[in-house]
C-alpha cells in the first residue's frame, strides 16, 4: 500500500493526487507507507475545541483558555493564534496582543472526559500507548495489521475519522519510524492533519531545520549552539559526536543521534503518569507562611528527587491543602516550561499559598500533573538557572543516596525559630 484517501478509505499501490473512487485531493501517499508504525497524536487546540464545540456561538471568536490575568494561557484556538497567542504565554500579554478574546476558565474535568473518550479509542488499537498528557500521546501498532484489519496507517485514519464523528474534535497524527520523527509529523499539517516521515527522507528533511525543533532544545540552549556553530539540524548532523559530548555531555550525544534522526526510545506504557505527589499532616493546625513554607520545602525536594529518577518533569504544578474541618483545597498554576527541581517546585508552591494564609491548615502537600519526558521537555530545563539548579540538586541526590538522607540539608529546610517539623508523621513518599 502507497497511497490511501482520508475520506473514503481507498487505498492502492499507485502515486494518485486525486482519489480514484471519491475524487478528493486528501490522499496520503508514500512509499513506507504499510511499514511505518509509530504515531503521535495530538489533539488540535484541544481545551479551546472542547469549548468552541459545546458553545457553537464561539466558533469564529478568538478564544483563550486560561487563568486570571496574572496566570497563563493553557490553550488557544487557532483564531487567537492569528494575533500571535500561544500556550503558557502570560495572560496579560495574551490580551495585550488580543484584546477581544473570549477568556473561559479551564474546566480539566470534562477535557479529562473528552480525553479518555480519544485516548480510549486509540486503546482499542494497541495496548502500547504512552500519553504525554491530556491530548497528547505516542502509540506503537507494531503487529496489529490482521487484529485491526489494515496497517496502522489505515487503522490511523480510520481513527482519525471516528474521533471526529463521535466528540465534534479533531486531531493531528503523524507516522514515522520512531517517536522523535512521529511528533514532529503530527506537527507539520495543523489542524487535522496527517502527515508521514519515513526513514528514507528524514536526515534529509531535518536538515535545513533550526535546531529548536529537537526536543529539550529552547531559547538558551539554542543560543549556545548557535555561538558553536550549530544553527541548524544539518550543522549538528555534520558535527563529530566526540566533539558534541565535549561540548554538551550526555546531550550531546543525543543531540548527534536526534540529528540523524536516530530515536531508540520505545513506546512505553509504564512510563505513563497522571500525576505525583507528596504530602505531610501537622502535628498541631498551622497559619503562618513561614511555618507553611517549611513544611512545604521537603516534600518539593521529595517530590524533585522522585521526578529526576523517573527522568519526567511537570507542566502542572498543585497545591494540597486540607482544613481543620477536613474539606480539601486544591489550587493549581501551569508553568511556561516543565519542572523538575525543588525550586521550582517551591516558587509556584509559595505562590499558592500566599492567598490562603490568614487560616489554619492541617496538611500540605505539592503535585505534578501533565507529567512530560525530561527528554522532550521544551526551554525551561535548559535555561542557564534551571540548569544550574538541576545539576545542584543532581549533585545532592548522589550525595544523599551514598551518605543518607541528613547529608545535605538545604538552608530552607530548616524550621523557624531552629526548631523541628511540625508534622506527626513523615511526609508521605511521592506517589
Amino acid at each position: 500500500m502507497k497511497a490511501i484517501c482520508r475520506d473514503c478509505l481507498w487505498t492502492g499501490e499507485r502515486i494518485v493526487s486525486r482519489c480514484p473512487a471519491c475524487g478528493s485531493p486528501r490522499v496520503v501517499v508514500h512509499d513506507e507507507l504499510d511499514r511505518l508504525t509509530i504515531a503521535h497524536l495530538d489533539c488540535d487546540a484541544f481545551y479551546a475545541s472542547v469549548e468552541k464545540r459545546d458553545r457553537p456561538e464561539l466558533r469564529d471568536k478568538p478564544v483563550i483558555v486560561g487563568g486570571g490575568k496574572r496566570g497563563v494561557v493553557s490553550t488557544a484556538c487557532y483564531v487567537a493564534r492569528l494575533y500571535g497567542v500561544g500556550s503558557a504565554m502570560p495572560m496579560f500579554k495574551a490580551l495585550k496582543a488580543c484584546p477581544d478574546a473570549v477568556v473561559i476558565k479551564p474546566d480539566f474535568a470534562r477535557y479529562k472526559h473528552e480525553s479518555g473518550r480519544i485516548l480510549g479509542a486509540l486503546a482499542k488499537l494497541t495496548p502500547l500507548i504512552q500519553t504525554l498528557s491530556l491530548d497528547e500521546a505516542w502509540a506503537d501498532l507494531s503487529g496489529t495489521e490482521r487484529l485491526n484489519g489494515g496497517p496502522p496507517a489505515f487503522q490511523l485514519i480510520r481513527l482519525q475519522k471516528q474521533i471526529e464523528s463521535e466528540t465534534g474534535l479533531t486531531v493531528s497524527i503523524g507516522l514515522a519510524p520512531n517517536r522523535f520523527l512521529a511528533k514532529i509529523a503530527s506537527e507539520l499539517d495543523k489542524p487535522r492533519g496527517f502527515s508521514v516521515i519515513g526513514a528514507a527522507e528524514a536526515k534529509s528533511l531535518l536538515a535545513d531545520k533550526p535546531v529548536t525543533i529537537l526536543p529539550g532544545v529552547g531559547k538558551v540552549f539554542s543560543k549556545s549552539l548557535r555561538s558553536d556553530g550549530y544553527a541548524t539540524v544539518g550543522d549538528l548532523a555534520r558535527a563529530e559526536v566526540k566533539d558534541l559530548v565535549r561540548r554538551y555531555g550526555e546531550s550531546g550525544l543525543r543531540l548527534h543521534d536526534l540529528a540523524h534522526a536516530r530515536d531508540a526510545r520505545p513506546v512505553n506504557p509504564d512510563h505513563d503518569r497522571k500525576g505525583m505527589s507528596a504530602e505531610t499532616t501537622f502535628n498541631d493546625d498551622l497559619a503562618a507562611l513561614e511555618d507553611l513554607e517549611a513544611e512545604l520545602w521537603p516534600l518539593c525536594e521529595k517530590l524533585a528527587a522522585k521526578a529526576r529518577r523517573d527522568g519526567v518533569a511537570s507542566r502542572v504544578i498543585v497545591l494540597k491543602l486540607r482544613a481543620t474541618d477536613f474539606r480539601l483545597y486544591t489550587r493549581r498554576r501551569t508553568v511556561p516550561d516543565p519542572i523538575q527541581t525543588a525550586r521550582g517546585l517551591f516558587a509556584v508552591g509559595r505562590e499558592l499559598l500566599k492567598p490562603e494564609i490568614g487560616r489554619p491548615w492541617r496538611l500540605i502537600g505539592i503535585g505534578m500533573a501533565d507529567i512530560v519526558d525530561a527528554e522532550d521537555a521544551p526551554a525551561g530545563l535548559f535555561a542557564d538557572d534551571q540548569t544550574r539548579a538541576l545539576k545542584t540538586e543532581t549533585t545532592i541526590d548522589a550525595l544523599r543516596e551514598k551518605y543518607g538522607a541528613g547529608a545535605v540539608v538545604a538552608g530552607r529546610a530548616l524550621k523557624p525559630g531552629g526548631g523541628t517539623s511540625k508534622s506527626r508523621a513523615k511526609p508521605q513518599e511521592p506517589s
